[in-house]
Protein backbone atom coordinates (compact mmCIF):
# COMPACT_ATOMS: atom_id res chain seq x y z
CA UNK A 1 0.00 0.00 0.00
CA UNK A 2 1.49 3.73 -0.42
CA UNK A 3 1.27 6.10 1.46
CA UNK A 4 0.32 9.86 0.79
CA UNK A 5 2.33 11.10 2.69
CA UNK A 6 5.39 9.99 1.56
CA UNK A 7 4.70 8.83 -2.22
CA UNK A 8 7.33 9.87 -4.56
CA UNK A 9 7.42 10.93 -8.35
CA UNK A 10 9.50 8.84 -10.76
CA UNK A 11 12.86 9.48 -11.98
CA UNK A 12 13.59 11.54 -15.21
CA UNK A 13 14.12 8.75 -16.82
CA UNK A 14 10.57 7.68 -16.48
CA UNK A 15 8.96 10.64 -17.73
CA UNK A 16 11.34 11.07 -20.99
CA UNK A 17 10.27 6.91 -22.02
CA UNK A 18 6.53 7.69 -21.45
CA UNK A 19 6.51 10.77 -23.29
CA UNK A 20 8.06 9.28 -26.22
CA UNK A 21 6.02 6.61 -25.71
CA UNK A 22 2.80 8.83 -25.70
CA UNK A 23 4.38 10.68 -28.73
CA UNK A 24 4.29 7.51 -31.17
CA UNK A 25 0.65 7.09 -29.86
CA UNK A 26 -0.83 10.57 -30.98
CA UNK A 27 -2.62 11.84 -32.86
CA UNK A 28 -2.73 8.73 -35.15
CA UNK A 29 -4.95 6.80 -32.74
CA UNK A 30 -7.31 10.18 -31.66
CA UNK A 31 -10.93 10.20 -32.39
CA UNK A 32 -11.61 13.22 -34.65
CA UNK A 33 -13.75 15.62 -32.43
CA UNK A 34 -14.74 19.57 -33.85
CA UNK A 35 -13.08 21.48 -30.83
CA UNK A 36 -9.82 19.05 -31.39
CA UNK A 37 -9.82 21.03 -35.34
CA UNK A 38 -9.22 24.56 -33.88
CA UNK A 39 -7.20 26.64 -31.68
CA UNK A 40 -9.73 29.16 -30.79
CA UNK A 41 -9.52 30.06 -26.92
CA UNK A 42 -13.81 30.56 -27.55
CA UNK A 43 -14.59 26.97 -28.87
CA UNK A 44 -12.08 24.89 -26.68
CA UNK A 45 -13.99 27.28 -23.46
CA UNK A 46 -17.15 26.17 -24.65
CA UNK A 47 -16.27 22.37 -25.55
CA UNK A 48 -14.45 21.82 -22.27
CA UNK A 49 -17.31 23.69 -20.06
CA UNK A 50 -19.57 21.27 -22.28
CA UNK A 51 -17.82 18.52 -21.50
CA UNK A 52 -18.12 18.76 -18.00
CA UNK A 53 -20.09 15.78 -16.08
CA UNK A 54 -21.16 14.97 -19.53
CA UNK A 55 -19.74 12.47 -21.88
CA UNK A 56 -18.48 13.13 -25.24
CA UNK A 57 -21.39 11.48 -27.76
CA UNK A 58 -23.40 14.00 -25.83
CA UNK A 59 -21.69 16.75 -26.33
CA UNK A 60 -20.88 16.48 -30.00
CA UNK A 61 -24.37 17.95 -31.56
CA UNK A 62 -24.79 20.46 -28.36
CA UNK A 63 -21.25 21.92 -29.36
CA UNK A 64 -22.48 22.40 -32.42
CA UNK A 65 -25.59 23.82 -32.48
CA UNK A 66 -24.22 26.02 -30.02
CA UNK A 67 -21.62 27.48 -32.03
CA UNK A 68 -24.08 28.04 -35.02
CA UNK A 69 -26.08 30.11 -33.04
CA UNK A 70 -23.06 32.00 -31.01
CA UNK A 71 -19.97 31.36 -33.21
CA UNK A 72 -17.61 34.02 -31.07
CA UNK A 73 -17.59 35.58 -27.79
CA UNK A 74 -19.31 38.65 -28.78
CA UNK A 75 -22.39 36.95 -30.49
CA UNK A 76 -22.73 34.84 -27.18
CA UNK A 77 -22.19 38.28 -24.76
CA UNK A 78 -24.85 40.43 -26.52
CA UNK A 79 -27.24 36.92 -26.38
CA UNK A 80 -30.16 37.12 -24.00
CA UNK A 81 -29.93 34.32 -21.26
CA UNK A 82 -33.21 33.03 -22.25
CA UNK A 83 -31.60 31.82 -25.54
CA UNK A 84 -28.88 30.92 -24.15
CA UNK A 85 -30.35 28.29 -21.61
CA UNK A 86 -32.82 26.98 -24.38
CA UNK A 87 -29.39 26.29 -26.12
CA UNK A 88 -28.35 24.09 -23.07
CA UNK A 89 -31.47 22.55 -22.66
CA UNK A 90 -31.18 19.29 -21.63
CA UNK A 91 -27.55 19.13 -21.03
CA UNK A 92 -28.10 19.83 -17.13
CA UNK A 93 -26.15 21.72 -14.60
CA UNK A 94 -27.54 25.00 -15.84
CA UNK A 95 -25.28 27.52 -13.89
CA UNK A 96 -22.28 25.94 -16.85
CA UNK A 97 -24.67 28.02 -19.02
CA UNK A 98 -25.33 31.08 -16.72
CA UNK A 99 -21.42 31.45 -16.17
CA UNK A 100 -20.29 31.29 -19.64
CA UNK A 101 -22.82 33.78 -20.24
CA UNK A 102 -21.12 35.83 -17.48
CA UNK A 103 -17.79 35.37 -18.64
CA UNK A 104 -18.10 36.35 -21.88
CA UNK A 105 -20.06 39.54 -21.32
CA UNK A 106 -16.71 39.99 -19.26
CA UNK A 107 -14.37 39.33 -21.54
CA UNK A 108 -16.07 41.24 -23.97
CA UNK A 109 -16.56 44.50 -21.48
CA UNK A 110 -12.98 44.15 -19.57
CA UNK A 111 -11.10 42.10 -21.96
CA UNK A 112 -11.63 43.67 -25.72
CA UNK A 113 -13.03 40.24 -26.59
CA UNK A 114 -9.70 38.40 -26.00
CA UNK A 115 -8.73 35.67 -23.67
CA UNK A 116 -6.17 35.64 -21.21
CA UNK A 117 -3.28 33.48 -22.32
CA UNK A 118 -2.65 32.15 -18.87
CA UNK A 119 -4.29 29.62 -17.03
CA UNK A 120 -3.83 31.87 -13.80
CA UNK A 121 -5.46 35.09 -15.67
CA UNK A 122 -8.18 32.61 -17.40
CA UNK A 123 -9.20 31.34 -13.44
CA UNK A 124 -10.52 34.56 -12.92
CA UNK A 125 -13.44 34.20 -15.01
CA UNK A 126 -17.15 32.78 -13.96
CA UNK A 127 -17.21 28.66 -13.96
CA UNK A 128 -13.36 28.46 -14.69
CA UNK A 129 -11.42 26.31 -12.41
CA UNK A 130 -8.03 25.12 -12.58
CA UNK A 131 -8.43 22.27 -14.80
CA UNK A 132 -10.58 24.35 -17.82
CA UNK A 133 -8.00 26.68 -17.06
CA UNK A 134 -5.16 24.59 -18.00
CA UNK A 135 -7.03 23.07 -21.11
CA UNK A 136 -7.83 26.14 -22.93
CA UNK A 137 -4.47 27.59 -21.93
CA UNK A 138 -2.93 24.44 -23.78
CA UNK A 139 -5.15 23.71 -26.24
CA UNK A 140 -5.37 27.51 -27.54
CA UNK A 141 -1.91 28.78 -26.66
CA UNK A 142 0.24 25.95 -26.48
CA UNK A 143 1.12 27.30 -22.99
CA UNK A 144 2.81 24.40 -20.42
CA UNK A 145 -0.46 24.16 -18.04
CA UNK A 146 -1.28 20.99 -16.48
CA UNK A 147 -4.43 19.42 -16.30
CA UNK A 148 -6.40 17.12 -13.92
CA UNK A 149 -9.43 16.19 -14.90
CA UNK A 150 -11.90 12.86 -14.15
CA UNK A 151 -9.87 10.67 -16.99
CA UNK A 152 -6.47 12.24 -16.32
CA UNK A 153 -6.66 11.12 -12.50
CA UNK A 154 -7.75 7.78 -13.45
CA UNK A 155 -4.39 7.64 -15.90
CA UNK A 156 -2.06 8.82 -13.27
CA UNK A 157 -3.37 6.85 -10.62
CA UNK A 158 -2.68 3.66 -12.18
CA UNK A 159 0.96 4.93 -14.03
CA UNK A 160 2.03 5.79 -9.95
CA UNK A 161 0.30 2.89 -8.60
CA UNK A 162 -1.58 5.03 -6.16
CA UNK A 163 -4.02 3.90 -4.41
CA UNK A 164 -4.40 6.63 -1.67
CA UNK A 165 -7.59 9.13 -2.38
CA UNK A 166 -6.84 11.14 -5.45
CA UNK A 167 -9.39 13.63 -4.56
CA UNK A 168 -7.94 14.48 -0.66
CA UNK A 169 -5.41 17.23 -0.44
CA UNK A 170 -2.56 14.77 -0.80
CA UNK A 171 -3.79 12.93 -3.78
CA UNK A 172 -4.62 16.28 -5.61
CA UNK A 173 -1.35 17.36 -4.57
CA UNK A 174 0.46 14.54 -5.42
CA UNK A 175 -1.67 14.51 -9.12
CA UNK A 176 -1.23 18.00 -9.87
CA UNK A 177 2.77 17.83 -9.46
CA UNK A 178 2.68 14.73 -11.70
CA UNK A 179 0.91 16.24 -14.42
CA UNK A 180 3.30 19.29 -14.17
CA UNK A 181 6.63 17.20 -13.97
CA UNK A 182 5.03 15.04 -17.09
CA UNK A 183 4.45 17.98 -19.68
CA UNK A 184 7.41 18.69 -22.05
CA UNK A 185 8.56 21.64 -23.37
CA UNK A 186 7.74 21.14 -27.18
CA UNK A 187 3.87 21.15 -28.09
CA UNK A 188 3.04 20.98 -24.38
CA UNK A 189 -0.94 21.83 -25.67
CA UNK A 190 -0.62 18.11 -27.78
CA UNK A 191 0.61 16.51 -25.30
CA UNK A 192 -1.71 17.01 -22.88
CA UNK A 193 -4.69 15.99 -25.61
CA UNK A 194 -2.96 12.89 -25.99
CA UNK A 195 -3.15 12.14 -21.91
CA UNK A 196 -6.83 12.64 -22.07
CA UNK A 197 -7.48 11.01 -25.13
CA UNK A 198 -5.27 7.94 -23.41
CA UNK A 199 -7.43 8.32 -20.45
CA UNK A 200 -10.80 8.85 -21.77
CA UNK A 201 -10.21 5.20 -24.44
CA UNK A 202 -7.88 2.91 -23.44
CA UNK A 203 -7.70 3.29 -19.56
CA UNK A 204 -11.63 3.54 -19.45
CA UNK A 205 -13.35 2.71 -15.85
CA UNK A 206 -14.13 -0.84 -16.38
CA UNK A 207 -12.14 -3.19 -18.45
CA UNK A 208 -9.86 -1.05 -19.06
CA UNK A 209 -7.55 -2.34 -22.30
CA UNK A 210 -4.58 -2.25 -21.32
CA UNK A 211 -2.96 -4.37 -24.03
CA UNK A 212 -3.29 -2.21 -26.60
CA UNK A 213 -2.29 1.16 -24.27
CA UNK A 214 1.18 2.74 -25.64
CA UNK A 215 2.72 2.61 -21.92
CA UNK A 216 1.98 0.30 -19.78
CA UNK A 217 5.12 -0.90 -19.36
CA UNK A 218 5.32 2.60 -17.88
CA UNK A 219 2.12 1.79 -15.44
CA UNK A 220 2.92 0.15 -11.92
CA UNK A 221 -0.94 -0.79 -11.20
CA UNK A 222 -1.01 -2.81 -14.99
CA UNK A 223 2.65 -4.68 -13.92
CA UNK A 224 0.94 -5.60 -10.58
CA UNK A 225 -2.47 -6.07 -11.62
CA UNK A 226 -3.73 -3.71 -10.11
CA UNK A 227 -6.08 -1.57 -12.50
CA UNK A 228 -8.81 -2.83 -11.54
CA UNK A 229 -8.75 -1.58 -7.87
CA UNK A 230 -6.81 1.86 -9.20
CA UNK A 231 -7.85 4.74 -8.81
CA UNK A 232 -9.80 4.30 -5.15
CA UNK A 233 -13.52 4.42 -6.26
CA UNK A 234 -15.11 8.02 -5.16
CA UNK A 235 -17.52 7.65 -2.31
CA UNK A 236 -20.82 7.92 -3.26
CA UNK A 237 -22.62 10.32 -1.50
CA UNK A 238 -25.47 9.57 0.45
CA UNK A 239 -28.89 9.89 -2.05
CA UNK A 240 -31.75 12.16 -0.30
CA UNK A 241 -35.14 11.12 -1.71
CA UNK A 242 -37.67 14.14 -2.52
CA UNK A 243 -41.19 13.69 -3.66
CA UNK A 244 -42.09 16.82 -6.29
CA UNK A 245 -45.61 17.73 -7.80
CA UNK A 246 -45.88 19.69 -10.75
CA UNK A 247 -49.87 21.56 -11.38
CA UNK A 248 -50.59 21.59 -14.97
CA UNK A 249 -53.64 24.45 -14.74
CA UNK A 250 -55.52 24.65 -17.94
CA UNK A 251 -57.10 27.73 -19.64
CA UNK A 252 -58.87 26.72 -22.34
CA UNK A 253 -56.08 26.09 -25.34
CA UNK A 254 -53.52 27.48 -22.58
CA UNK A 255 -51.82 26.38 -19.74
CA UNK A 256 -49.70 28.50 -16.40
CA UNK A 257 -46.23 28.47 -16.71
CA UNK A 258 -43.74 29.30 -14.37
CA UNK A 259 -39.96 30.86 -14.81
CA UNK A 260 -37.85 29.51 -11.29
CA UNK A 261 -36.16 32.20 -9.72
CA UNK A 262 -32.29 32.82 -8.94
CA UNK A 263 -32.61 31.57 -5.69
CA UNK A 264 -34.18 28.21 -6.73
CA UNK A 265 -33.17 25.38 -8.66
CA UNK A 266 -33.04 25.35 -12.39
CA UNK A 267 -33.07 29.18 -11.93
CA UNK A 268 -34.08 30.83 -15.07
CA UNK A 269 -35.96 27.57 -16.37
CA UNK A 270 -40.07 27.82 -17.18
CA UNK A 271 -41.71 25.21 -15.57
CA UNK A 272 -45.13 24.34 -14.36
CA UNK A 273 -45.91 25.21 -10.92
CA UNK A 274 -43.27 22.77 -9.20
CA UNK A 275 -43.83 22.06 -5.09
CA UNK A 276 -41.71 19.83 -2.86
CA UNK A 277 -44.10 17.75 -0.60
CA UNK A 278 -43.68 16.45 2.93
CA UNK A 279 -43.37 12.91 3.75
CA UNK A 280 -47.44 13.42 5.17
CA UNK A 281 -48.06 15.06 1.89
CA UNK A 282 -46.48 12.31 -0.33
CA UNK A 283 -48.53 10.03 1.45
CA UNK A 284 -51.66 11.52 -0.03
CA UNK A 285 -50.89 11.10 -3.62
CA UNK A 286 -53.45 8.56 -5.43
CA UNK A 287 -51.40 5.28 -6.76
CA UNK A 288 -53.31 5.70 -10.21
CA UNK A 289 -53.00 8.07 -13.07
CA UNK A 290 -56.56 9.39 -13.54
CA UNK A 291 -57.60 8.98 -10.55
CA UNK A 292 -59.12 12.00 -8.76
CA UNK A 293 -57.95 13.96 -5.68
CA UNK A 294 -61.19 13.94 -4.15
CA UNK A 295 -60.69 10.12 -3.64
CA UNK A 296 -58.07 10.82 -0.90
CA UNK A 297 -57.23 13.63 1.75
CA UNK A 298 -58.39 17.00 1.37
CA UNK A 299 -55.34 18.32 2.54
CA UNK A 300 -52.89 17.47 -0.83
CA UNK A 301 -55.58 19.07 -2.46
CA UNK A 302 -55.59 22.30 -0.71
CA UNK A 303 -52.27 22.40 -0.36
CA UNK A 304 -51.47 22.31 -4.72
CA UNK A 305 -54.36 25.25 -4.65
CA UNK A 306 -53.07 27.73 -2.07
CA UNK A 307 -50.24 27.38 -3.55
CA UNK A 308 -50.37 27.99 -7.32
CA UNK A 309 -52.58 30.97 -6.02
CA UNK A 310 -49.96 32.47 -3.73
CA UNK A 311 -47.40 31.95 -6.59
CA UNK A 312 -49.39 32.91 -9.72
CA UNK A 313 -52.82 34.49 -8.76
CA UNK A 314 -54.67 32.07 -10.21
CA UNK A 315 -57.04 29.93 -8.49
CA UNK A 316 -58.02 26.31 -9.81
CA UNK A 317 -59.33 23.35 -9.38
CA UNK A 318 -57.16 20.27 -9.07
CA UNK A 319 -58.73 17.59 -11.47
CA UNK A 320 -56.31 14.45 -11.27
CA UNK A 321 -52.99 12.70 -11.28
CA UNK A 322 -51.67 12.76 -15.05
CA UNK A 323 -48.70 10.77 -14.73
CA UNK A 324 -45.23 9.99 -12.47
CA UNK A 325 -42.12 9.78 -12.98
CA UNK A 326 -38.30 9.54 -11.79
CA UNK A 327 -35.36 11.79 -12.34
CA UNK A 328 -32.10 12.57 -10.32
CA UNK A 329 -30.50 15.76 -9.71
CA UNK A 330 -27.22 15.37 -8.35
CA UNK A 331 -27.47 13.56 -4.70
CA UNK A 332 -31.32 13.81 -5.21
CA UNK A 333 -33.82 11.20 -6.59
CA UNK A 334 -37.00 12.48 -6.99
CA UNK A 335 -40.23 11.10 -7.51
CA UNK A 336 -42.02 13.73 -9.51
CA UNK A 337 -45.73 12.88 -9.73
CA UNK A 338 -47.66 15.84 -12.35
CA UNK A 339 -51.39 16.46 -11.47
CA UNK A 340 -53.88 18.41 -14.24
CA UNK A 341 -56.30 21.20 -12.88
CA UNK A 342 -58.66 23.48 -13.83
CA UNK A 343 -58.91 27.51 -14.45
CA UNK A 344 -61.06 29.11 -12.32
CA UNK A 345 -60.84 32.69 -11.61
CA UNK A 346 -58.01 35.12 -10.77
CA UNK A 347 -55.03 36.85 -12.76
CA UNK A 348 -51.99 36.00 -12.82
CA UNK A 349 -49.92 38.58 -11.25
CA UNK A 350 -47.53 40.87 -12.65
CA UNK A 351 -44.22 39.52 -11.97
CA UNK A 352 -43.04 38.11 -15.45
CA UNK A 353 -42.15 34.75 -14.36
CA UNK A 354 -45.49 33.88 -14.61
CA UNK A 355 -47.25 33.24 -18.12
CA UNK A 356 -50.07 32.15 -20.11
CA UNK A 357 -48.27 30.09 -23.11
CA UNK A 358 -50.02 27.19 -25.71
CA UNK A 359 -48.73 24.21 -26.03
CA UNK A 360 -47.48 25.17 -29.41
CA UNK A 361 -45.31 28.07 -27.25
CA UNK A 362 -43.54 26.01 -24.38
CA UNK A 363 -40.93 24.29 -27.06
CA UNK A 364 -39.92 27.88 -27.79
CA UNK A 365 -39.08 28.54 -23.67
CA UNK A 366 -36.01 26.99 -21.95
Amino acid sequence: MTSEATFDLPEAAWFNKFRRYLKRWYPANARDLPWRRTHDAYRIWISEIMLQQTTVAAVVPYYERFLNRFPDVHSLASADEQDVLKLWEGLGYYSRARNIHKAAKHVVAELDGVFPESADELQKLPGIGRYTAGAIASFAFDTAAPIVEANTLRLYCRLLGYDGDPRSKQGQELLWAFAERTLPRKEPGLFNQALMELGGTLCSVKEPQCSDCPVRTCCIAFANDRQHEIPRPKQRPKITLLTHVNVIVRKKNQVLLRQHTDSERWSGLWDFPRYELSDELARCIPTAAGQSLFSVEQQLSDFLINNVAAETGVTCSIDEKFTELTHSVTRYRIRLVVFVATFTHGRISSETNVVWAKPSQVDDLP
